[in-house]
């Protein structure tokens, strides 16, 4: 086995049986490059990846392959998910030289980590229009050996592009830059390509599900109450819903759709789309009413408990799309499969409702998808809905077990922080929405696992795996565990959720802020010095580290009414203001940050104890309907000068009986105690 052996990274781990002699991130690579005179070949993928497992099978198993690598380069393998500094950076190198990206990432250094040469996957022999690893890896040495002053300068420029700070920040706005026509504007923006055949806030193919996106849009009808709005939402969450991206028979979302109507997925399922997705329902739910999304959200939750938990209490990160050798094949299906394992009738509705045929619609098996309404599935077999209703609730169960009785897709165990917090957030505001008691405990024990085995002298990890925690926190594990414990705090009101993430702000604010700037770098100053600092401000697949936490900071601006979090907020949205409006798909979580900054928030202040009925009306008045700009704070008994928040401060209950604040920048109307009353207050636009 090579040095990956010894890696806590389930992809590196994958390699660790390679013929390449691999290093991890270190010095020792750096180091053994620059006493050979080597060029450094850095292999980028994640555990999940398709084409990553293509190449690793293609080459990096393959002895020969292998010895040309090991002979002409030093050769590192990263993880992403465990380094996205080392990501971000040279995938934007791999950008300027090819103008796209993606994974596998492969990229030539010099020995002091500068790129000069870069791509994605290299097949093994010349296919697909494109050259073959070999041939390529022999152009780069040869450069390197006898075109070393152009590989110099190559590196050079390149390097210097990276050195600056990233997306250009407008910071001549004047504060103004942020009000509601900027809101409208990216709204109009953001709904421009709304797919009004298959949903949507794109056409074409791929479809990602961009869940930051169409919260955004979903805010904007919580505010306007545009009844397009809504329809926008709903339409596109019940055709992804009804895609074959969407697990039928277990729960959870698959990454994204190969075509444009969600039928053929890539099959890996990742810890940040079913966090952010299961949210995204059950705000839908709540906006609309309609049961369906909330039915949704709780079939993902449910997976994620079920199939994604540690022990401990993390969450896991990904499911592979691989098993046997084959993409999908796990999830896919055979229609005389389902003929030995249901009734007769179970059969036929299975397979009306969930498209199953002879023939297949993916290489000959079947992606359980529904493209026809259940009520034409209904008639067509000659019963009423709710025995189509029954029958299917009684075969998904059958058809669940047998599943699991196949060779299950790989699981990358590590516990990443920020993608644990992005999953608490949902997990916690579900657990008060629904009342579920099982979600409240669920979000407990991650928050308390994070807080515990995440967190050391006050600083955050990034990973965990097999009981060891390693590798500085980026911006995006303190900004997402804050939100997470935000919204743990309002599920529990146990304060002290509320002053861990007050805590990690503090560690953001005296660790990563951009000097005589505004926002923030992915990197804490004590970090790790590379060939550039990142700073992200679009959105990936999961919220820039800097949007969620200028989401955050407006919060604990309500929470606290201290002005200096709201003011690290504003610059750095007052910068974004004309990409916003220019781009509003690639700032979705900026764009909801600055939905709180520039409609206010709403700060109810609940005086009661939780365990009185009168409390529990009160809790779910404010639990009730999508309410994106509410946040609520509770105290068992009446409060003086100190609180914690201290929203709560000099609030007490009315004549005995437990009473409601409702305020915005500390301003309040008179308190109320019947739920009718906090029930307009809340609803007043």
């Amino acid at each position: 086995m090579n040095r990956l052996k010894d890696s806590t990274s389930p992809y590196l781990l994958q390699h660790a049986n390679n013929p390449v002699d691999w290093y991890m991130w270190g010095e020792e690579a750096f180091a053994k490059a620059r006493s050979e005179n080597k060029p450094i070949l850095l292999s980028v993928g994640y555990s999940a990846c398709h084409w990553c497992h293509v190449m690793a099978h293609e080459s990096f198993e393959d002895p020969a392959t292998a010895a040309i690598m090991n002979r002409d380069f030093v050769c590192i393998k990263v993880d992403r998910e465990e380094r996205p500094d080392v990501d971000e950076i040279y995938m934007q190198a791999t950008m300027m030289f090819n103008r796209s990206g993606g994974w596998p990432m492969t990229v030539f250094l010099t020995p002091d980590g500068r790129p000069f040469h870069a791509g994605t996957y290299y097949p093994k022999s010349d296919r697909y229009g494109m050259r073959s690893f070999t041939a390529i890896m022999a152009a780069v040495n040869d450069a390197y050996r006898n075109r070393h002053e152009q590989v110099e300068q190559i590196a050079s420029e390149v390097t210097q592009g990276l050195q600056q700070t990233g997306f250009a920040l407008n910071n001549g706005h004047a504060d103004d830059a942020l009000n509601v026509t900027l809101l409208e504007a990216a709204y109009q923006g953001m709904i421009r390509s709304f797919d009004e055949i298959y949903g949507g806030l794109t056409r074409g193919r791929p479809k990602f599900p961009s869940p930051m996106n169409l919260e955004f849009v979903l805010r904007t009808y919580a505010h306007t109450r545009l009844p397009s709005a809504l329809e926008i939402i709903t339409f596109s969450l019940r055709k992804m819903a009804h895609g074959g991206i969407y697990d039928q028979i277990g729960g959870g979302f698959h990454r994204y759709s190969v075509d444009e109507h969600w039928l053929v997925p890539h099959f890996e399922k990742m810890l940040y789309d079913n966090a952010q997705l299961s949210r995204l329902y059950l705000h839908a739910w709540q906006a609309s009413g309609d049961a369906f999304f909330k039915q949704i959200a709780i079939e993902i939750y449910d997976y994620i408990l079920r199939e994604m938990t540690s022990p401990d209490g993390g969450f896991y990160s990904t499911t592979d799309a691989d098993s046997e050798g084959e993409e999908g094949k796990f999830f896919v299906w055979d229609l005389d499969e389902l003929d030995s394992l249901l009734t007769p009738d179970e059969a036929a509705a299975a397979s009306a409702y969930w498209d199953i045929t002879p023939n297949g619609n993916f290489e000959g098996r079947n992606i359980l998808n529904v493209p026809i309404d259940e009520a034409v599935i209904a008639k067509k077999l000659s019963i009423s809905l709710d025995v189509l209703h029954e029958r299917l609730a009684s075969a998904r169960p059958k058809l669940y077990a047998a599943r699991e009785k196949r060779i299950h897709p790989g699981r990358d165990e590590k516990i990443l922080t920020a993608w644990n917090g992005l999953m608490l957030a949902s997990l916690a505001e579900a657990a008060r929405v629904l009342n579920r008691d099982d979600y409240r405990q669920a979000a407990i024990r991650n928050a308390d696992f994070l807080l515990t085995a995440m967190k050391r002298d006050g600083r955050l990890l990034r990973s965990h795996k097999d009981g060891k925690s390693a590798i500085n926190a980026y911006l995006e594990d303190y900004a997402d565990l804050s939100e997470g414990l935000l919204e743990l705090y309002q599920t529990t009101f146990d304060p002290r959720y509320f002053s861990e993430a007050v805590a990690l702000t503090e560690v953001v604010l005296a660790h990563f802020v951009v000097p005589e700037g505004a926002g923030f770098f992915d990197t804490s100053d004590d970090h790790e010095t590379l060939i550039a600092r990142p700073r992200s401000l679009q959105d990936n697949a999961t919220p820039s580290g800097n949007s969620m936490m200028a989401k955050v900071l407006v919060k604990l601006a309500a929470y606290t009414g201290e002005a200096r979090y709201e003011d690290s907020a504003r610059p750095l949205l007052r910068g974004l203001a004309d990409a916003m409006r220019e781009y509003p798909t690639a700032f979705g979580e900026a764009l909801n940050a600055a939905d709180l900054l520039i409609r206010g928030i709403k700060e109810i202040a609940i005086i009661g104890d939780p365990a009185q009925s009168a409390t529990q009306a009160l809790l779910a008045v404010t639990n009730s309907g999508f309410r994106p700009n509410a946040i609520v704070a509770l105290s068992p008994q009446d409060v003086g000068g100190t609180a914690t928040p201290m929203l709560l401060a000099y609030r007490m209950q009315m004549a005995g009986k437990p009473a409601a604040y409702v305020c915005e920048h500390f301003i309040c109307q008179r308190p109320v105690t019947e739920p009718e009353a906090l029930r307009t207050l809340l609803d007043d636009q």
